[in-house]
């Protein structure tokens, strides 16, 4: 689950790290007030940042100052309503603008294959790492911290001096120890703050003593949705106006679901089977439109579900449906077929598999309803190549 950067940072200030104030508008009025009390603490211009889930905001116009609050208003209600990468903009963030003396790119990731969280550091920051890794793998400097023990400080050190921090080296140590303390406090897969940035202050004698001070600018950080059961008060930075329909309605009638670009809708129990409903699939001369795992012990009424699931992709055409019966029911997964093909607004041929419990009581369901059935999976898999179409292997 990603959520909006007003909350990345919100995250980051419970662990006590730096990053500077901030106030969500979502409206120009509101964003106008926010840049009036920003000026009046002394800031001389203030930024104003579209709150939308992709990058890239900055090149697209989602990113302006302001030095007035006359301006401030003028510049939000250009932003607010704007489409960013079919995204609509509706709310920004409203800050003082930061006087930036360097950018430094800092990360918490969850490396699955070291099974720990890995802290990736750079001195070239304020643009994509994947940029970097390509251009100048050499400026990246990564460290992977303890299962157990979290960051250590000879590890938060040597990150801080590879990035080459300078003065600031201490305030370094500390941020990167609390994106890993951010990892594990909300089950994060990725904490990321780019640009970490020095930015200089008003005052002599904060930070270093140069005037100067270590600060999180942005932050984007992606929570586990599989341990948001452990995290209930995450689920409300959840932002609905931005999540796709398809996935909210996977989402709330509890199927692991993610579309993908072929035209065959695959219906199946279990991950693994899935899986190899999928390969199958693509043997056969096919491309599956979907990975769609309804769980075991689904009844009818998640069948239909993840039937109007799957054809809400305009590009499925034909369906594909494997379901082995341990302690999913065949006979309810019939009836929930059944019912879905009685509701579906267009026509799209299925191939049904099921084994299993039940599945005598299935197949003479099916029987009575004329759907098209297979014995195996390799014929099921070819039977549904062929109704869409493609040329079976």
């Amino acid at each position: 689950m990603k959520i909006q950067e007003a909350d990345a940072k919100s995250l980051l200030l419970a662990q006590g790290l730096p990053v500077p104030g901030w106030e969500v508008a979502r409206t120009a009025t509101e964003a106008r007030a926010a840049a009036e009390r920003a000026l009046a603490a002394g800031a001389e211009q203030v930024v104003i940042k579209a709150q939308v889930l992709v990058g890239g905001r900055g090149k697209a116009g989602g990113v302006k100052l302001a030095s007035s609050a006359d301006e401030a208003e003028a510049v939000a209600g250009r932003i607010l309503g704007m489409d960013i990468k079919d995204i609509t903009v509706r709310k920004v963030l409203v800050a003082a603008a930061a006087d930036i003396v360097k950018e430094y790119y800092l990360s918490a990731v969850l490396d699955r294959s070291a099974r720990r969280i890995l802290l990736m550091g750079s001195a070239e920051g304020g643009v994509e790492i994947e940029q970097v890794a390509v251009a100048t793998p050499e400026a990246i400097t990564y460290q992977h911290a303890d299962p157990y023990l979290g960051l250590l400080d000879h590890q938060a050190r040597r990150l801080a001096f590879a990035m080459d921090l300078g003065p600031h080296w201490k305030a370094g140590v500390a941020i990167a120890k609390g994106l890993v303390r951010t990892m594990q406090a909300h089950d994060a897969d990725l904490v990321e703050i780019n640009p970490l940035a020095v930015v200089r202050e008003g005052g002599a004698g904060s930070g270093d003593g140069s005037g100067e001070r270590l600060v999180c600018l942005d932050a984007k950080v992606t929570l586990d949705d599989s341990a948001l059961a452990r995290h209930p008060e995450l689920e409300a930075l959840r932002d609905p106006d931005e999540e796709d329909p398809t996935d909210q309605l996977a989402r709330e009638a509890g199927i692991s679901f993610i579309k993908l670009d072929g035209t065959i809708g695959c219906m199946v129990n279990g991950a693994g089977l899935a899986m190899t409903t999928m390969d199958l699939v693509k043997r056969a001369g096919g491309e599956p439109a979907n990975f769609l795992d309804i769980g075991g012990g689904a009844r009818a009424d998640k069948v239909a579900a993840a039937m109007r699931l799957i054809l809400a992709d305009p590009k499925v055409d034909a369906i594909l449906v494997n379901i082995f019966g341990g302690i999913t029911r065949g006979d309810e997964v019939a009836r929930g077929l059944i019912e879905a093909r009685s509701l579906q607004e267009r026509d799209v041929p299925m191939v049904v598999r099921i084994v299993g419990t039940n599945f005598e009581e299935a197949a003479r369901l099916l029987q009575e309803a004329a759907f098209e059935t297979a014995g195996s999976l390799d014929e099921a898999a070819a039977k549904a190549v062929a109704a869409s179409g493609g040329a079976a292997a």
